[in-house]
């Protein structure tokens, strides 16, 4: 389930921050223990989960993905641990969860921080005692299962304010991987944008001879709000419109660089959140407030986006 392995050696990783990362994340992998991958959205998380179940002696195991924003709680509980026939109205045959697939294999369970109090606990008890009951059943069913958890969030804040429960963070935080977002990773810019027409050249057909040196120089000065993920989606829609030559920076469609390109003064340049929220503005108002299709061009899920509407007063 949950898609193919990929391992380390095919992350673009040049920037020193990015390779402490993998560093880290290597050295853990064969270990079994459990491990919290942390970072913005659109980082990689995923694909470092990914490349550590590769890595590990449960390689030949499934891999299973849980998108813990994707469900509300009460069908998130059934997806996770299964649910048993008649547990509610719609369940009219007995289903295995998400812990029950991955038996023998790797759970990876992003956005951690958005489950729900009582998940929570039922959480930290698979985590203690690798074991839980279906919804509606009284079995005790056990699980061999290695956990990876992933968040955007900062999970110290959330502590604070009574969002995560302690017990349960100090148990999935025994090996923190920090993913950097990719303005601090300049020195992969380049290479990713390289990995990415490669990839889109083939699907679609299309030969791109590279990029501009105008387009490399605004592609490596961009804050890049979405991650990886934002300039995955900018090339792959440069190449699915390209017709001719390198491409070029009015191709990539990153205007916004305009308000903070070289020769500006620095007191007329716009801070990071302030870039972002006028990037936001923008597609929020290219798409005509179509909140799916923003969250999409931005290469942030839906929620984020909107968490991010309300901070920035866009709403």
């Amino acid at each position: 389930m949950g898609g193919g392995s990929v391992g380390f050696d095919a992350i673009v990783a040049e920037a020193p921050e990015m390779r402490a990362a993998l560093r880290l994340a290597g050295q853990v992998a064969p270990a079994d223990a459990t491990v919290l991958v942390l970072g913005e959205s659109g980082t990689g998380k995923e694909l470092i989960a990914r490349a550590i179940h590769a890595a590990s002696a449960r390689r030949d195991g499934p891999f299973v993905k849980v998108d813990c924003t994707a469900l509300p709680e009460g069908l998130l509980e059934s997806e996770l641990f299964g649910h048993e026939k008649g547990a509610f109205t719609d369940a009219a045959t007995e289903k295995p969860g998400r812990f029950e697939l991955a038996n023998g294999g790797t759970i990876f369970l992003d956005e951690v921080a958005e489950l729900p109090p009582s998940l929570q606990a039922k959480l930290l008890r698979v985590l203690q005692e690798r074991a839980f009951e279906r919804v509606g059943g009284t079995r005790t069913i056990a699980v061999d299962v290695r956990i990876i958890a992933a968040t955007n969030r900062d999970l110290g804040k959330a502590l604070k304010a009574n969002q995560f429960r302690e017990d349960l963070y100090y148990r999935l935080n025994v090996v923190p991987v920090l993913v950097p977002p990719l303005r601090r990773r300049p020195e992969d810019i380049l290479p990713l944008t390289a990995h990415f027409l490669q990839r889109f050249g083939a699907r679609y057909g299309k030969a791109v001879p590279g990029v501009s040196p105008e387009a490399a120089s605004l592609l490596r000065r961009y804050p890049w709000p979405g991650n990886v993920r934002e300039l995955e989606h900018v090339i792959e829609r440069a190449v699915i419109l390209w017709e001719r030559g390198p491409l070029t920076p009015e191709q990539l469609a990153l205007d916004l660089m305009a308000v903070a390109g070289d020769g500006v003064p620095d007191h007329e340049l716009m801070t990071l959140e302030e870039l972002e929220r006028e990037y936001i503005r923008r597609v929020l108002r290219r798409v005509r407030g179509h909140k799916s299709r923003a969250a999409r061009i931005l290469g942030i899920n839906r929620k984020t986006l909107l968490e991010k509407r309300k901070r920035y007063g866009l709403e």
